[in-house]
C-alpha cells in the first residue's frame, strides 16, 4: 500500500474512533449527571444533541463567523442563545435560524448587536459563571436542592439560569446569584412545576 493512501486510510480510522470515543464519553458522562439532574437521560443526550444542531444551524451561515460569539445552552428542549452578534440583521438571523431546528420548543435569543467580546471579558464570563456556581453550593436551608441542577451561563456581565427547579428554589437561586461580585443582572429561564417558566 502506498504511503500516502496508508495514511489516508488511518486518519479515516482515526476520526471514526474518535467519534466513537466521544460519544461513549458523552453516554457516560449524560448518566453521571442524571443522578442529580430532574432530567432523564434521554432529555440531557436530546439536550446535547440539539445544542450540535443549533451550533450547526447557525455556523451554516457565512455571516456567523469569527466576528461572532454566540453561547448556545438547551434545557428541556428550551435553547438559549447568548453573546455577541455584531447587529441587528446577524441577532434576527440567528433566531430565525435557531427556530427552525427541530426540537426547539422554546427559543430564548439574548444575543447583543455588538462587537464581539474580546478575551478578556470572555474569560471574566467563564470566571464569573464559576463563582455564581460556587455561590449556589452555599444554598443548603432548602430539603433536596441540589446547585447542580441549575444550568449559569454568563455573557457581558449577565448571568442566565436555566433548570427545572422548585419556586422556592428559583427564589434562592436568584438571591444567591445577585451576591456574587460582577453580577450585572440576571435573568431566569427556569422551568416551573407549576407554570413552566418564570
Amino acid at each position: 500500500m502506498k504511503p500516502m493512501i496508508r495514511l489516508l486510510v488511518v486518519a479515516v480510522l482515526a476520526s471514526q474512533l474518535s467519534a466513537c470515543a466521544a460519544l461513549i464519553i458523552g453516554g457516560v458522562a449524560a448518566t453521571g449527571m442524571a443522578v442529580h439532574d430532574r432530567r432523564s437521560v434521554g432529555t440531557i443526550v436530546d439536550d446535547n444533541v440539539l445544542e450540535v444542531r443549533v451550533r450547526d444551524a447557525l455556523y451554516r451561515h457565512e455571516q456567523f463567523n469569527d466576528e461572532v460569539r454566540i453561547k448556545i445552552n438547551a434545557y428541556n428542549g428550551w435553547v438559549l442563545l447568548a453573546g455577541e452578534a455584531v447587529n441587528e440583521e446577524r441577532v434576527a438571523l440567528a433566531g430565525r435560524a435557531a427556530a427552525n431546528v427541530p426540537g426547539v420548543s422554546r427559543l430564548f435569543n439574548e444575543l447583543a448587536p455588538e462587537e464581539r467580546a474580546g478575551p478578556g471579558l470572555s474569560t471574566s464570563d467563564r470566571w464569573l459563571s464559576t463563582r455564581v456556581n460556587g455561590s449556589l453550593t452555599r444554598i443548603r436551608d432548602l430539603p433536596g436542592f441540589d446547585a447542580t441542577r441549575v444550568k449559569v451561563v454568563s455573557a457581558r456581565g449577565i448571568v442566565y439560569l436555566m433548570g427545572e427547579v422548585s419556586r422556592a428554589e428559583a427564589e434562592a437561586v436568584v438571591a444567591r446569584a445577585r451576591t456574587v461580585r460582577g453580577v450585572e443582572r440576571v435573568v431566569t429561564l427556569f422551568q416551573l412545576p407549576d407554570d413552566g417558566a418564570s
